[in-house]
């Protein structure tokens, strides 16, 4: 096995307490912060670490932390709101390793000179908000949070936050709307979070597996976590496997490691359900473009998946099999963004509503050959002219479907509706 950095102690009885936490090197990461670093050198040796953002974009965390504007009051948000289809690290690692965030958070707001961070946690994910409460209030205890922290002069203060469930909350800028009490709308950018962001300060806004990973580039250095990855993609990331493969999880591993590895190595994936051929694969959450079965051997490194035409997203990697209909599994993935749109701009709330029909005419009966054209065309009047990137996200899947597997579609025109769908009905 890899060597592991985020999960590396995630099955030690007792982890989420704070006394065993400490037993596995907790909180060192923070002590040699603050006595041994300046908060800027800690920006420096986040951008030497080559640590970048595991939320989604994957941008270098060191860099997103140099653009905050210098003045005053500065903001941290935590974005655990972890929403998108095929993505649950960040729920394992608050659930049974809460304190290795928390620490994340507090190293991250020194060296970002925060006075007041944020964990905005998923509204559905009640254990794991109630797992960094708890963490929380033992850090607050034990002083390594509020005034004069371990004696450094440094003050901070953290808040949970719990959200109401909604997917656009997991837009960093939605994320802040909820945050200061308003309906969860994506603002206009720029001004940027970086310089005009939470209550109007700068705020800088990271996932939660990005924070996690903080502590243990101050316990070993950033030349050491550099050893992991590849030249562009550094360290090791936890991709949440399922779909149609035996062993669904979440497992760490260096990226640039295989798809087929993760997929059929048996101390992963090992392979997929019923032993079926594999027919597509979605790399990184439902908003991911989806990838055929001949990039099995493209590495999981962002470079690599976007010269494959997709992109690493949440590291959420959904498996399709032979036996599924791509009309159908397609049809799901936009009910999903016709649901979670918030309605503030025409494009998304018409387009994902009409994208919905289109597909569901095709699916059961009554498509026209011309519709799979249409679905093209409204993803065209789509993707980069929503108010955020929702509207991109909801026609990867279509638009990459099309391309890759458009015989389905035509398939479905022809026979009037999913074969499959036909051939159930003909068993009874």
């Amino acid at each position: 096995m890899p060597e592991l950095i985020v999960t590396k102690d995630i099955d030690a009885p007792g982890l989420d307490t704070l006394e065993v936490y400490r037993q596995h090197e907790g909180y060192q990461g923070l002590e040699k912060a603050l006595k041994e670093y300046q908060p800027e050198e800690l920006v420096d040796m986040m951008k030497k670490s080559g640590l970048r953002g595991r939320g989604g974009a994957g941008f270098p965390t060191g860099l997103k932390w140099s653009f905050l504007a210098k003045t005053e009051p500065r903001y941290l948000c935590c974005n655990a709101d972890e929403s998108e289809p095929g993505t649950f690290k960040d729920r394992m690692l608050m659930e049974k390793n809460p304190h290795q965030l928390v620490e994340g958070v507090i190293i991250t707001s020194y060296a970002c000179r925060v006075a007041v961070a944020f964990i905005y946690v998923r509204g559905e994910l009640a254990y794991a908000a109630r797992q960094v409460e708890r963490a929380v209030q033992e850090a607050y205890a034990a002083g390594y949070i509020g005034k004069n922290i371990m004696g450094s002069g440094y003050s901070l203060e953290v808040i949970v936050h719990r959200g109401a469930g909604a997917y656009i909350c997991g837009e960093e800028s939605a994320l802040m709307e909820s945050l200061e009490g308003r309906r969860g709308y994506p603002r206009l950018k720029p001004p940027f979070p970086a310089a005009v962001g939470l209550y109007g300060g700068p705020t800088v806004i990271n996932n939660c597996e990005t924070l996690s990973t903080v502590p243990s580039i101050l316990r070993n250095g950033p030349e050491w976590y550099g050893t992991f990855g590849t030249e562009k993609s550094k360290g090791t990331r936890v991709f949440c496997l399922s779909g149609q493969v035996k062993k669904p999880g979440n497992y760490e591993l260096p990226l640039g490691t295989p798809f087929r590895t993760l997929i059929y190595d048996e101390r992963y994936g090992g392979g997929i359900l019923g032993d079926k051929e594999l027919k597509a694969i979605i790399p990184g959450g439902s908003s991911s473009p989806i990838l055929g079965a001949d990039k099995l051997d493209v590495t999981m490194d962002y470079e690599a998946i976007a010269a494959a035409g997709s992109m690493g997203g949440s590291g959420g990697v959904i498996i399709i099999s032979e036996d599924t209909c791509m009309v159908g599994a397609i049809l799901r993935i936009t009910e999903f963004y016709r649901d979670e749109s918030c309605g503030k701009c025409t494009p998304c709330r018409e387009g994902t509503y009409w994208l919905t029909e289109l597909l569901h005419r095709l699916e059961h009966g009554g498509g026209k050959q011309k519709d799979i054209d249409l679905l093209v065309d409204i993803c065209d009047n789509l993707a980069g002219k929503s108010f955020c990137p929702l509207g991109d996200a909801a026609t990867s899947s279509i638009v990459s479907g099309v391309k890759l597997f458009r015989e389905e579609f035509v398939e479905h025109v022809r026979l009037g509706g999913c074969p499959r769908h036909q051939a159930h009905a003909g068993v009874h």
